[in-house]
């Protein structure tokens, strides 16, 4: 067994295709190790800015022997159609077949014996297959070759058992042979030398300037910029995606700190962060309460003779420069009122069908007010908040730095004198915008946020633009979990058709689907990101399915209330067993109805209730179902559920003692009814038909 590296040297790889690219080059190889029949150990790919590389450990020295075999035609069959088999199969003589005994009848048969390939032959033509087919999102042609790459490729280094394999690639205009050798630090340590094996080219990279190992690289830039803020008594603000980026933008990372000029300071800070982790790939750092220090912490790609201190110099000019716009952009943005900034959105396209910004503002706030009252905010403030929410779109600020919106909107209604609640409202509506984003709590901020996540959704189903599959392209799912989270983190009883059917009028003649088919779409729509947003927490996607499926509870914070209720009827072993009842007499009635072509659903005959088993069964129905309805009235789903809990002993005393398919068709049908009347009670709270296990 033996070990197989590969290399493939270029010009700056962009650092976000590193991680994929060294997957796919893993993939890539590996399956077509694969299909040649070359099984392995292990396989490990690495990247760099200037690197791609992948180990293959356990490869044999060559492929195993097979043998093929292939079926002819039927004996006594047409000349023309054995010559064509014997062509095909090199064979000479018809004779040199063997002739085999199917049920169809005897036919010729040929084995071919294949030998194996070396494995070094197969390898080379693996890697020339594998830099055609490579899949870079983005690449580019150099010099007068026709070949395609990420960026110039400079060399392929390819060994296998410590010897170079042979082989070569063609670019269209000019060949680059395998070779032995690498490079290291393109300003450290350029020079040309040989490696033998996984280890040596390790060991010699490191030596000459490049951490091959994307997560040391990593380790090591979280490492120093830690040290560097500790020692000045601060701390580094995380940010796990640029600590990523940055790892794929150095070979041998140095961490180096430099200063904020302090006439930046007065600037928000979320613009000076935003500006230097775009703009710079910076890292911010904290004082020791958490707000941002006149520090930031950069990787240089290089050793200093002076510790750092001509780089440190050029990056603080630089970072200057680039904070200078910044500055101008907050002066000259505060000249305007916010509120004034509203009518520039009427030019700004929501979506070519839904309108302008402006006319999405205008039916924000309505639903906004709507809203204010089940939120427990007081409408006027909620109106302004909408109004205002997409003001700063029209900001020098934002339009350098999209990012910020929402969180520029709240300095610059701050600095127009707005409550204070507005501003934060203004920052928070767009929010959550994922699972670990923070979801908003103030009520004002809930309220415009929920606002404006329903207009989106409703808009979209109204005109027939759902997600597809993976594609998603205005982030509907995303808004749906919002919508879940806004609600069930603040515990909010909102009756969502009622809110839909507001938004779904606010809409004057832009939406084409009918109001029914949008709101139905969008409860199953709702449902089914519910489903998504509980599985973490363990909950049966098949319970809320049964609560759903009611089709007359539309409150979140209701239905979880009957789901979880539900689910802690079904873990005793009442509850196991009853649902196991219900599916033996939902069977016996659906398997008695389809034979009737009828369906038993009349009101049961208390005089046919001859056996004291059919009587107590019924008795027990109808006190459950009193006692399920007083408790579903006050919102006690746990006691409803034990209302039904108590059908249990009843339901088994039925099936033990009382035959239904009696030969009396007026008891049979009495008690076939009874058996649906299970169906009924249990249907209060759930639809027992959907739940699984």
């Amino acid at each position: 067994m033996s070990e197989f590296l590969l290399e493939l040297h270029s010009e700056e790889i962009p650092a976000r295709m590193q991680a994929k690219a060294a997957a796919d080059l893993k993939k890539i190889v590996c399956d077509q190790l694969k299909t040649a029949g070359l099984a392995y150990v292990d396989a490990r790919s690495f990247v760099t800015p200037r690197r791609l590389a992948l180990v293959v450990d356990g490869l044999p020295e060559k492929q195993p022997d097979v043998s093929e075999e292939k079926k002819g035609p039927k004996v006594g069959a047409h000349e023309k159609a054995l010559e064509g088999f014997m062509k095909a199969n090199s064979l000479t003589s018809i004779d040199q077949a063997e002739v085999r005994n199917t049920p169809k009848g005897d036919f010729y048969f040929v084995v071919n014996e294949i030998k194996g390939r070396d494995t070094t032959e197969v390898l080379s033509e693996i890697i020339v297959e594998t830099l055609k087919s490579f899949p870079w999102p983005k690449s580019m042609k150099w010099s007068r070759n026709s070949f395609r790459w990420v960026r110039p490729l400079h060399s392929i280094l390819a060994i296998f058992k410590g010897e170079t394999l042979k082989g070569l690639f063609d670019f269209g205009n000019q060949t680059l042979d395998f070779g032995n050798q690498t490079r290291g630090h393109r300003f450290l340590a350029p020079d040309w030398f040989e490696v033998k094996n996984l280890d040596d080219y390790l060991h010699k990279l490191r030596l000459a300037k490049v951490l091959v190992d994307e997560n040391e690289r990593r380790d090591l830039i979280e490492t120093q910029a830690k040290e560097l803020c500790i020692a000045e008594g601060l701390s580094l603000k995380d940010d796990q995606g640029l600590l990523n980026e940055v790892a794929g933008l150095v070979e041998w990372p140095v961490l180096l700190m430099g200063q904020i000029a302090d006439r930046f300071m007065s600037v928000p800070h979320e613009v000076l962060s935003t500006s230097m982790k775009e703009h710079q790939k910076y890292f911010s750092v904290l004082d020791g309460d958490g707000k941002l220090a006149n520090r930031f912490v950069f990787a240089a790609n290089t050793e200093t003779v002076d510790g750092g201190q001509t780089i440190i110099s050029g990056n603080e000019r630089v970072l200057a420069s680039r904070l200078s716009d910044a500055e101008f952009f907050w002066d000259q943005d505060k000249k305007d009122k916010l509120d004034s900034r509203v009518e520039a959105l009427s030019s700004i396209v929501f979506q070519a069908k839904l309108g302008t910004l402006a006319e999405k503002i205008s039916r924000v706030q309505d639903l906004a007010e709507a809203l204010s009252e089940q939120v427990g905010c007081g409408a006027k403030q909620a109106r302004r908040a909408a109004e205002l929410a997409k003001a700063d779109l029209t900001t020098g600020m934002v339009y350098e730095f999209p990012e910020l919106q929402g969180v520029m909107g709240r300095y610059y209604a701050l600095h127009d004198g707005e409550n204070s609640e507005v501003a934060e409202a203004i920052a928070e509506h767009y929010s959550p915008l994922g699972p670990s984003d923070r979801c908003p709590s103030a009520p004002i901020s809930v309220a415009v946020a929920l606002a404006d996540k329903i207009d989106t959704l409703v808009g979209f189903f109204g005109i027939d633009e759902l997600p597809t599959g993976s594609k998603d392209p205005f982030a509907l799912r995303r808004a749906a979990l919002s919508i879940i989270r806004l609600i069930t983190e603040n515990n909010l009883q909102i009756n969502l058709r009622k809110a839909f059917a507001a938004s779904f009028s606010a809409y004057t003649g832009q939406l084409t689907q009918p109001e029914d088919k949008t709101i139905d779409g969008l409860m199953s729509f709702i449902a089914d990101r519910l489903k998504v947003a509980l599985k973490d927490k363990g909950v049966r996607h098949d319970l809320i399915t049964a609560v759903f499926a009611l089709g007359d509870e539309d409150d979140l914070v209701r239905l979880l209330a009957r789901v979880d209720a539900l689910a802690g009827l079904l873990k005793t072993d009442d509850g196991a067993n009853l649902l196991a009842a219900y599916r033996r007499a939902a069977n016996i009635v659906r398997i008695e109805e389809k034979k009737d072509k009828t369906v038993f659903d009349a009101t049961v005959d208390t005089v046919l209730l001859q056996q004291s088993e059919e009587q107590a069964l019924h008795e027990a129905l109808e006190g459950a179902s009193q006692e399920a309805t007083k408790a579903l009235e006050r919102e006690d789903f746990t006691g409803a559920m034990a209302a039904l809990a108590g059908l249990r002993p009843p339901m088994d005393a039925f099936f033990d003692k009382v035959t239904v398919n009696d030969d009396d068709p007026a008891l049979r049908k009495n008690r076939l009814c009874l058996l649906s009347r299970i169906g009924v009670i249990l249907g209060q709270v759930a639809d027992f038909s959907r739940i699984e296990g």
